[in-house]
This record gives structure tokens, C-alpha cells and sequence, in this order.
């Protein structure tokens, strides 16, 4: 299972990259949403997959009971998701902006509008 998932990230990242060097603006924006999702599946798969029981310490209990699973990649896959939206919305928001006024997605076209 963790050498599919490593494959995954890899064609994910791949084809992130790929979208990021085509010239239009709306590819751009899918290639970075595709990176992000790379980047949280990265972290989601450094502490390995474990089936366990959730990180909870039970009630009479000092400590947590293994196996259980890592909470602390959890937590930062949600904060970068978060992170990752806040970002994307930006930039979706700000593509749109630059098409409203130059007319055009073609990020060689903007190229020409500096001054």
C-alpha cells in the first residue's frame, strides 16, 4: 500500500509541475492545487500507515495503548489543508481579477502589461 502511494504522490507531483509550466493561468492554479494535495500526502505518509485505534488516552489510563495512530501528521494535514484553501481561493480570486481587467489567462500576454 505505501509503494501505490508513493507512486500517487509522484504522478500527483508530476503532473502538478507539468500544469505550472503551461502558459495559461488556470492551469497554473490546478497544477498548484495538485502540489498541495502531493505535499499533504507527503506528510500524511511519514509516520508510515498503522491500523490502530485512535489517539485517545482511555478513561483510567495513563498513557496511550499501541497500536494507535501518529496525531501529529493528522494535525498538520489540517492545518495545511486550511493553509492550502486560504491560498488557492487567493489566487483564484486574483486570476479572476486579472481576467476581468486584461482579457486574457495567457501567462505570456501578462508579461506585456509590466511597466
Amino acid at each position: 500500500m505505501n509503494v501505490l502511494l508513493a507512486i500517487l504522490v509522484g504522478v500527483l507531483v508530476g503532473v502538478g509541475v507539468y500544469l505550472l509550466l503551461q502558459g495559461s493561468l488556470a492551469r497554473f492554479l490546478l497544477g498548484l492545487a495538485l502540489l498541495s494535495n502531493a505535499a499533504n500526502l507527503v506528510v500524511f505518509l511519514s509516520p508510515g500507515l498503522v491500523r490502530g485505534h485512535s489517539p485517545i488516552v482511555p478513561v483510567g489510563s495513563r498513557a496511550l495503548e499501541p497500536p494507535y495512530a501518529d496525531p501529529l501528521p493528522q494535525a498538520m494535514i489540517l492545518t495545511a489543508i486550511v493553509i492550502g484553501l486560504g491560498v488557492l481561493a487567493f489566487a483564484v480570486v486574483l486570476a479572476y481579477r486579472v481576467h476581468q481587467v486584461l482579457g486574457t489567462d495567457d501567462l505570456d500576454e501578462l508579461r506585456g502589461t509590466d511597466r
